[in-house]
């Protein structure tokens, strides 16, 4: 599985790829930070993310696309931006049929360090420390989409189980509503 994990943002939108192994085995393929001035025109701003999230789209050719889910933060104005570039490139993965999975901040963070409240030097530190990098991926940008993509690699499978297991009890529940009606219905008619 190749997973590109994507850390939106307007001024910074992470990328980063890397190769899922056996096990917990990931290696990394690419790393790189795709940046807007502010002072650029808000539908601009997307379109540069988004002509980004084609390139390493088309270049890397993922199975999957991992981006951060905007939880919570204290200025709108930056949830929304950070919304709205994860959008852009959810948007040109759904295009290609692309799967996207969204993680949230604890989830990665958990995920790589073992802890959900861990800050941005623990993440990195874990990051290289898995991927066996020689040098720390700066900014903190890089290393949180690499992050996101080591994260999905790890939770894929999880996620995957626990789908079929809803499937499967979905459909017990269907074929027992339906074993119900059968016998309200003969019961009816008996009367």
């Amino acid at each position: 599985m190749r997973v590109l994990g994507v850390d939106p943002g307007l001024t910074r939108c992470g990328f980063g790829v890397v190769d899922a192994g056996r096990g917990r085995e990931v290696r990394p393929v690419a790393v790189d930070v795709v940046r807007t001035p502010p002072e650029m025109e808000l539908a601009s701003r997307l379109l540069r993310i988004s002509e980004a999230a084609d390139e390493w789209l088309d270049r890397f050719r993922p199975t999957v696309v991992a981006v951060e889910r905007v939880f919570a933060q204290h200025n709108v104005r930056t949830a929304m931006g950070t919304a709205q570039a994860g959008g852009v490139v959810a948007l040109a993965a759904a295009k290609r049929g692309i799967p996207v999975c969204f993680h949230t901040p604890s989830q990665v963070k958990a995920s790589v360090t073992g802890s959900g409240t861990a800050d941005k030097k623990q993440v990195t530190a874990m990051v290289t420390r898995i991927l066996g990098l020689d040098t720390p991926p700066k900014p903190a940008d890089a290393a949180d989409a690499l992050a996101l993509a080591i994260c999905h690699c790890w939770r894929a499978p999880m996620l995957e189980r626990m789908a079929a297991m809803e499937a499967a009890a979905a459909e017990q529940k269907r074929r027992y509503e339906a074993r119900l009606k059968e016998i309200a219905a003969g019961k009816a008619g008996t009367r």
